[in-house]
């Protein structure tokens, strides 16, 4: 079998409810519906640690968030063992990352030099941006700042279309890793193309049942609040009675330009000749709360932020049917399982579960579950009124626990209970469950060396910064 390319490509904060396939009836996505119908769609995939910056070193890696040390957003992943791209060019792979990177902690619009990029070859890459039409990069070896034409998804998938077809026309037999980055749906929500965010009308927008309007509306007035402490006067609540709709309208609109991007992307790689010996995934570092439960962005342990979309096509070894698979694979997991898909060797430095085999109709490598965890949380949800806190804890296919430094803290029927409407965790009748749990999460913590420490110990471990009241920045 010839050595398959592999082009992973991901969207920053896009959760697994946000599909056509997945069961919106609102969202546009019929490419992503129609490569659904041709892959391995994992139904229960998951950002264990559901923040940019973490899952990205978890992919790069292979490795979890408290061995590779990027458990917070703007810190610097330090080498510590074979890459991803590293471990695919010594078996002779070309290797290429176009968009969003959020791993180099230097600053988010400081060029990186070739030493702190992982070992990727081609690159066309900025630490971190969301400003989708005015969107900068750095190219090759080059210091000089650069912008994408347009909304900045929409060229980098022209730039990784162009990518395939000089490679594929240049060395035919050579293959390549390609790893295509998107900043959107993640905020701002009201900046996808007019032609997209046209398809939606905010009042046509239907709320998942777990929205509780009341919540909701206080959040909106606290941010009017927060802007009229910005600029100096008195702002109306109702400016923003109807953000939320609003912001899932754009939301959905950066979805289904991306979906856009997915199928001009699937006919250049039909066109080039190598669908059959290509391993393409779609997928997603992390949800995105929109209301639900009153919470909004990432971090927290409900379905919304941490489960992902994932799609994963290889018809040369697959097949051409698509089939849902319950697995929870796991950033760490996205590695090794590439590299068993590819017949490579995993580095020694990989803790992620490979799950190749499986994939083949093998045995599951995991043990029934996934970890979860907010070694420290940071930003919009370290703030006490917004109910951050430190966590670690299991999702299984059929609950969800969860366990702060004071004690059980959630527990969900996600099989009886999708919208996880209904914490269990003090209920006398699950008492032996919530026992069960929280010893299978203890055994996980153990064998990894996890202590669950007060976030700024860990922190402190790691030499990041904290500001003169001893809290965490939201930036370093």
């Amino acid at each position: 079998m010839k050595q398959p390319n592999v082009i992973f490509v991901f969207g920053d904060q896009w959760r697994a409810q946000a599909t056509g396939y997945a069961g919106n009836p609102t969202v546009r996505t019929p490419n992503l519906d129609r490569l659904a119908g041709e892959s391995v769609n994992f139904t229960h995939a998951i950002a264990g640690c559901p923040v940019c910056s973490p899952y990205r070193a978890s992919l790069l890696t292979g490795q979890s968030p408290l061995t590779h040390g990027v458990f917070v957003n703007d810190v610097y992943l330090q080498p510590n063992g074979h890459s991803l791209a590293d471990a695919f060019a010594e078996n002779g792979y070309a290797t290429a990352y176009i968009g969003k990177w959020h791993v180099d902690g230097h600053g988010r619009s400081n060029y990186i030099p070739p030493e702190r990029r992982e070992g990727f070859d081609y690159w066309k890459v900025l630490e971190c941006t969301h400003s989708y039409n005015e969107s900068a990069y750095y190219a090759g070896d080059s210091d000089e700042k650069r912008y994408w034409e347009g909304y900045d998804a929409i060229a980098q998938t022209r730039d990784a279309q162009r990518y395939i077809c000089d490679h594929v026309d240049r060395d035919p037999e050579e293959p390549f890793l390609l790893v295509l980055s998107w900043g959107p749906p993640h905020a701002p929500y009201g900046t996808a193309p007019e032609a997209y965010r046209a398809l939606y009308d905010a009042e046509d927008i239907v709320l998942r049942p777990n929205v509780p309007e009341a919540e909701v509306a206080r959040a909106m007035e606290e941010r009017a609040q927060r802007l009229a402490r910005r600029i100096g006067k008195d702002v109306p609540a109702s400016r923003f009675q109807s953000t939320l709709r609003e912001d899932l309208a754009g939301y959905y609109a950066h979805c289904t330009a991306l979906d856009d991007c997915v199928g001009n992307l699937l006919e250049t790689i039909r066109a080039c000749g190598i669908e059959e010996d290509t391993i393409l995934i779609f997928t997603s570092d992390h949800g995105d709360m929109l209301g639900s439960h009153g919470q909004f962005k990432k971090q927290q342990p409900w379905e919304e932020s941490i489960r992902v979309p994932f799609l994963l096509r290889y018809p040369a070894l697959l097949g051409h049917e698509g089939r849902e698979e319950d697995a929870l694979i796991d950033a760490p997991d996205i590695m090794p399982t590439l590299l068993g898909m590819a017949g490579l060797a995993i580095p020694e430095t990989v803790e992620g579960l490979d799950y190749s085999a499986y994939l083949q109709g093998g045995e599951n490598p995991s043990d029934g579950a996934t970890l979860l965890m907010c070694p420290q949380p940071f930003g919009q949800w370290s703030k006490p009124q917004h109910g951050g806190r430190e966590y670690r804890g299991l999702r299984t296919q059929r609950y969800t626990y969860a366990r702060t430094l004071e004690g059980p803290w959630l527990l969900f029927d996600d099989a009886q209970d999708p919208y996880q409407m209904e914490n269990l965790v003090d209920d006398p009748a699950h008492a032996a469950l919530v026992h069960q749990l929280d010893e299978w999460l203890q055994r996980r913590l153990d064998g990894m060396g996890d202590e669950f420490l007060p976030g700024l110990d860990y922190i402190r471990r790691w030499g990041y910064p904290v500001d003169e009241t001893g809290t965490v920045p939201y930036t370093w």
